[in-house]
């Protein structure tokens, strides 16, 4: 199931970065740079405008692939690396979607491990790009024999 999706990309959903979601995260990762929620210190800024943290495409939602079950629970997380193009700016409106780029396993101590590498985009209305994310999401022995791989 897994190894079919590789290349298959998701439907394109759009994203608000809506204020009140910037503030919560800041909130929640304890990172309180008034670039993220202060009105003056944004239209001060070389960006004219407050910004998004660097981790808050983490809430976006990036829509589904048909064939590609994960659960929603019991997954983890192995890696994510984060690229821009430029800063998300609050109120701006983001196109998301992903794309499976390659499926592997290794064998370990415990058993057999899936590992899933997707690739995260992040489009703006005219269609460029702003930022990517690559993460591997990790399929533990246990999870595999839920999923009925």
């Amino acid at each position: 199931m897994l190894k079919e999706c590789i290349g298959k990309r998701s439907n394109k959903v759009k994203n608000i970065v809506e204020s009140g979601a910037v503030k919560k995260f800041t909130e929640a990762i304890g990172d309180f740079h008034p670039i993220y929620t202060d009105e003056e210190t944004g239209r001060n800024s070389r960006y004219k405008n407050n910004i998004a943290p660097p981790t808050f495409p983490r809430v976006f939602d990036y829509g589904e692939i048909e064939d590609l079950k994960l659960p929603n629970k019991g997954l983890i997380h192995g890696e994510q690396i984060y690229h821009y193009n430029r800063p998300l700016l609050v109120g701006e409106e983001i196109v998301c979607y992903f794309e499976v780029k390659n499926f592997f396993e290794k064998k370990g101590s415990n058993g057999s491990m899936l590992f899933l590498v997707l690739k995260r985009y992040g489009d703006d209305e005219q269609g460029n790009n702003i930022f990517t994310e690559e993460m591997v999401v990790i399929i533990n022995e246990t999870v595999r024999k839920v999923m009925g791989l």
